[in-house]
């Protein structure tokens, strides 16, 4: 079979296809033949330098992956042919997440999905329903469970309420179809009237510019009449944490997800205070987790949103062109 490493890291150039053998299912594993792979920010953070986490070269990239199992170790709950994608975080099953989960995620402590065949412990997948696509269930770890996560917790969002989103990556479009689906307002930013139209189609509600607009926390609270949004699903980071505090309703919460814009900036203890803002850092979410978003997709026919696909000999490509920014939704490698 083929897989590729990062031989080392400073670039894309040093992507590789390598062979290795088949793996065997041993007891309580599951062998997946990958049918789809769909890349994250992170995918392209690690061999840049750009992840905050240190990280180890040689190691099979990304975490998010469909399939088909083939074969089925002893005490496995699955059958040949059962349709799969990946956990994110393959051993956080429920409640709060483990002391390892940093060491056990893909790419850094155990290789990843960017092969033709893995073998994995049977909690390491969930099942995908025939009514998705490969292609598109391999959009589901990270970015679906991330949107789910944020608008779920402690306090889930209910109908009524305003969502606030930055962006048109793949966790800011699933987070816009999920809200609309739990019957709150949402409320976009985004960078180009282009995209604006295809957020509205998307279901948001009230779209911002925000080059156009860079005070859009302000805008978003003056929609909701002054009262601030709800809740934030904060993909940005140092760089747009700042006016998602002004634009949240106080008390309400900011999720905080990932560091998209990594502007250096400090943030203001002052502004922070006065926000009353409720800051929850999303760490993806769980395997309990996955398999409701799994469902709310299927059943709501909720069809998520893909930027382009790539072909498996086309890897390099994908990532050079998720680098390059400038997306609408997930980039996909497909192996079919």
């Amino acid at each position: 079979m083929k897989a590729y490493r990062f031989d080392r890291f400073g670039g894309f150039d040093h992507l590789n296809v390598h062979d290795a053998p088949v793996p065997a299912a041993r007891p309580g594993e599951v062998v997946v033949r990958v049918r789809a792979v769909s890349l994250n920010f992170r995918d392209v953070a690690i061999p840049t330098g750009r992840h905050p986490a240190h990280h180890d070269p040689g190691m099979v990239p990304t975490s998010d992956a469909a399939g088909e199992i083939v074969e089925v170790g002893e005490g496995a709950p699955f059958a040949v042919g059962d349709r799969v994608i990946s956990a994110f975080h393959p051993r956080w099953f429920g409640g709060r997440p483990p002391a390892t989960l940093a060491l056990d995620q893909y790419g850094r402590g155990r290789d990843g999905w960017l092969t033709e065949y893995k073998a994995v412990g049977a909690e390491a997948v969930v099942p995908l329903p025939d009514s998705v696509s490969y292609v598109d269930g391999a959009t589901l770890p990270c970015a679906a469970l991330t949107a789910w996560t944020c608008l779920g917790g402690p306090e889930p969002v209910r109908a009524g309420q305003t969502v606030l989103t930055l962006g048109s990556g793949g966790v800011s479009l699933f987070a816009v179809q999920l809200a609309k689906a739990s019957g709150a307002q949402v409320v976009a930013t985004t960078s180009s009237p282009a995209k604006a139209e295809r957020l509205k189609h998307l279901g948001a509600d009230h779209v911002i510019d925000y080059r156009a607009t860079p005070a859009w926390g302000r805008v978003a609270r003056e929609i909701t009449a002054g009262a601030g949004v709800d809740r934030v699903v904060e993909v940005g980071g140092p760089g747009t944490l700042s006016q998602s505090m002004i634009a949240i309703a106080a008390g309400s919460e900011i999720a905080l997800v990932g560091f998209l814009d990594g502007s250096a900036t400090t943030i203001d203890f002052g502004e922070l205070f006065r926000s009353s803002a409720h800051l929850r850092q999303v760490r993806v979410g769980d395997r309990a987790g996955l398999a409701e978003v799994v469902a709310a997709v299927a059943r709501g026919g909720i069809s998520p949103v893909i930027d382009s696909v790539f072909g498996f000999a086309e890897a390099p490509a994908a990532f050079r062109h998720l680098d390059g920014g400038d997306l609408f939704g997930k980039v996909v490698i497909s192996l079919d």
